[in-house]
């Protein structure tokens, strides 16, 4: 992984003359982009008659009003465009102000310099299906008493060390009040907590079968229930209802279509989206009737057989419904493994190489099914969105997602495309996160890679911004490792 250092400019004292230095490690000095020559030639003659502050973006600093020129990198904007090589863009109080190609960008007075030049820049990337705070990562436990202030503050920077800026967690709060108060959780380093609350199962067990998990979701047998439970969530400012529609083969009562078309009706008329979670065994007959019922989005892809010509048509008469796949973890591989003991115990990684050395790295049947299934959601142009579905195995597991979903026939452009832009308009962030445009918030990632040509580059990351400010990955991981056995 290649360091970055962050560009000085001096000047000659009594001379004018302008010196601008970009440093990287030796050991991967980039070759320079086409746009290079002209980005650090229009920086020299614009140090003087510019104003370029001589000083480095670093992490921890307090946030100025001091705008931030950053040059060189080529960039993913995030909407699909093509990507622009040797682009300039500004930062200033946490927004893009400017973002371009370097002939067309000039650099604001006072601006401070920072070359990427060899480095790739993408959007902030989105989660848009998790379950945080029930797992303790260094310990490895998994209980309803790990759902604290703290343990959730430290999944979000988990999600911010692995360049996820806002991730979204579906119906499994152990301490709803808790989950509400953290969505306006402002801090250094920390990814944005959005929540939908306690979700609707047809009983409090009949939700995610885990023990730990058992009793969290609010019960629902009635259309009245449903009713009332949509009602509750509004009231506590949930835009986005998750709903369990599965009877886990046949071991607990499914929430039926009387009330799930309740639930749906009384949170479109409040404004807010009802995403279905469907299960293993009668899932494609379900997702049926869901999309007939107004559905919103599926938390999971269909995954009990085959997609057939009667669904794929049905997606194509409801363009706006998404799905967010939740492929099922294609097996980590012995070459994941170092990346992971940046930020897991070992007990973590031995206990991920024992799987493998056991089963192999070879996809199973229930992800070639899913896999296929996303192929054919892309072939009716579905609206596709990105998740992990992850809470025992926290944010890093985005890039295999990423990963998995290139492996399933995305393109690695429509992958990140997924979670980014898309993700940013499923969730109603699209103001806000998603793209690299002016006006959005500051929130990009710096890679040393090219993921367009390997996805697994996203996970090669120099850099994290979030709202204009450099996350401390280096004390982040500090932090991560304090206790844990070497």
């Amino acid at each position: 992984m290649r360091q970055l250092f962050y560009d000085t400019i001096s000047t000659a004292r009594g001379t004018g003359t302008v010196n601008l230095v970009s440093r990287h490690s030796p050991r991967h000095a980039p070759e320079p982009h086409k746009h290079a020559a002209s980005v650090l030639t229009l920086a020299g003659l614009c140090l003087l008659s510019c104003g370029i502050v001589p000083t480095a973006h670093l992490a921890g600093q307090e946030p100025d009003e001091t705008p931030v020129w950053f040059t060189g990198a080529t960039l993913i904007v995030g909407d699909g465009s093509t990507p622009i090589s040797g682009a300039v863009f500004v930062v200033e109080n946490g927004k893009f102000t400017s973002v371009g190609a370097a002939e067309n960008q000039p650099p604001p007075a006072g601006a401070r310099l920072v070359t990427l030049t060899g480095l790739t820049v993408i959007p902030a990337l989105i989660d848009a299906h998790q379950h945080i705070g029930l797992t303790d990562v260094r310990r490895g436990s998994h209980s309803q008493s790990n759902y604290t202030r703290e343990n959730l503050i430290e999944h979000l920077e988990r999600s911010a060390y692995h360049g996820v800026a806002a991730t979204m967690s579906l119906g499994l709060e152990a301490d709803e009040t808790l989950a509400l108060e953290l969505r306006a959780l402002v801090r250094p380093d920390t990814a944005r907590f959005l929540t939908s609350g306690r979700g609707i199962a047809a009983n409090p067990t009949a939700g995610p079968q885990q023990d730990y998990r058992l009793g969290i979701p609010r019960g629902a047998q009635t259309a009245a229930a449903g009713r009332a439970a949509v009602q509750q969530l509004d009231a506590r400012g949930v835009t986005i209802v998750k709903i369990w529609v599965d009877d886990r083969r046949g071991t607990v009562p499914k929430l039926g279509p009387p009330v799930y078309r309740a639930i749906i009706d009384e949170a479109h008329s409040r404004g807010m989206q009802v995403v279905a979670h469907i299960g293993t065994s009668s899932a494609l007959q379900d997702a049926k009737d869901l999309l007939r019922a107004g559905i919103d989005g599926f938390a999971h892809t269909v995954r009990d057989r085959d997609i057939d010509p009667e669904y794929m048509a049905l997606v194509r008469s409801y363009p706006d419904v998404w799905t967010i796949p939740n492929l099922p973890g294609s097996p980590v591989t012995s070459e994941d493994l170092p990346w992971l003991r940046e930020t897991l115990p070992a007990s973590a990684v031995n206990a991920l190489a024992r799987d493998i050395a056991q089963r192999g790295s070879e996809p199973d049947d229930q992800f070639q099914l899913q896999c296929q299934n996303l192929r054919r959601n892309r072939e009716a142009e579905m609206v596709i969105g990105m998740g992990t579905d992850s809470g025992t195995s926290v944010a890093w597991t985005t890039h295999i997602e990423l990963r998995d979903m290139v492996s399933c026939g995305l393109s690695p452009m429509e992958a990140i495309v997924a979670a980014t832009h898309t993700n940013a308009r499923i969730l109603g962030l699209d103001e806000q996160l998603g793209t690299v445009a002016v006006g959005k918030n500051a929130s990009f990632i710096v890679l040393d890679g090219e993921p367009l040509t390997d996805i697994n580059h996203t996970r090669r990351i120099v850099d994290v911004y979030l709202d204009g400010n450099r996350v401390d990955r280096e004390n982040l991981r500090t932090k991560f490792m304090a206790g844990t056995l070497p």
